[in-house]
């Protein structure tokens, strides 16, 4: 096997994961079962593909763009019954999510230029949630998006994506990677993310995700302002406080400030006409 005459690619976002601490956590955090099948997004040189395969598990199906790893990725794990390789952009090719042969778990070293695409495809949207959702994720991100995801309310990296991606399942650090853990070093810190979705009957009910989302567009677009001013013409000043106070939302606060909870209590106040069970937040959120 040989990778020799490769350079990483920029136009990929490659950057190899070198520091074997770092892939065992990575590893450790997917709690590999015999039963399992994994899909890897962007294998790379094979680094933590060999040690997905030297877990007991039952498929592993990497996605790889670059052709020129794909003759070493074949040649190094093509002998293993249990290693099928797909060449193509993990952002097109097919994904079997039903059926015995639908992988059940994802690790990934996301290329940062296509991340957001990446988890619409692998977690889906609060209106149009991944089903059958992946019973976890592993995912090499850029810290700033992974710090944004799982984000409390009241700090400065919460966004609309941190409701968002709350609402979808439970989102953890698992571990932080700095540059020098990659060869080349990128120019961003980085970390571990684990994203365990919630299954189907426990999330959010499709007519209250749908107005949540809208409400968010609107409220984060103008993150900086009050509350009482980006819901103005909503309804009239005294009925929008009256649905604030109901919701435990205070109107002088800004979007970054209220919990996923107050976000589901004040769309659903917002929209009386939506059963209120609509709007209850995910059973194991």
């Amino acid at each position: 096997m040989t990778f020799s005459g490769h350079r990483a690619r920029h136009r990929f976002g490659q950057h190899w994961l070198i520091d074997a601490a770092v892939l065992d956590q990575i590893v450790a955090a997917a709690a590999l079962q015999p039963h399992d099948r994994v899909l890897e997004v962007g294998p790379g040189r094979g680094a933590l593909t060999e040690r997905l395969l030297a877990c007991d598990l039952a498929a592993l199906e990497a996605i790889e763009l670059d052709r020129d790893l794909v003759a070493g990725l074949k040649q190094r794990f093509g002998p293993d019954p249990r290693f099928q390789l797909i060449e193509g952009d993990a952002l097109r090719v097919p994904i079997e999510r039903q059926g015995p042969r639908a992988s059940t778990k994802v690790v990934a070293n996301i290329p940062y230029n296509i991340t957001g695409p990446l988890l619409q495809r692998l977690v889906g949207s609060l209106e149009a949630p991944l089903t059958p959702p992946f019973e976890r994720l592993v995912l090499l991100v850029q810290r700033e998006v992974g710090e944004r995801i799982r984000a409390q309310a009241g700090t400065s990296a919460y966004a609309a994506l941190s409701v968002r991606m709350q609402l979808l399942g439970h989102c953890r650090l698992v571990c932080p990677v700095p540059p020098r853990c990659f060869k080349p070093s990128p120019k961003v810190d980085s970390e571990v993310l684990l994203i365990e979705p919630f299954a189907p009957g426990n999330r959010l009910a499709a007519a209250g995700a749908g107005v949540l989302d809208s409400l968010l567009r609107r409220c984060f677009a103008s993150r900086r302002k009050m509350l009482r001013n980006t819901l103005t013409g909503l309804l009239p000043p005294d009925q929008l406080q009256s649905v604030a106070v109901v919701a435990g939302v205070d109107l002088a606060a800004r979007p970054q400030e209220l919990s996923p909870s107050r976000w589901l209590a004040l769309a659903a106040g917002l929209n009386p006409a939506i059963p209120a069970a609509a709007f209850a937040p995910p059973a194991n959120g």
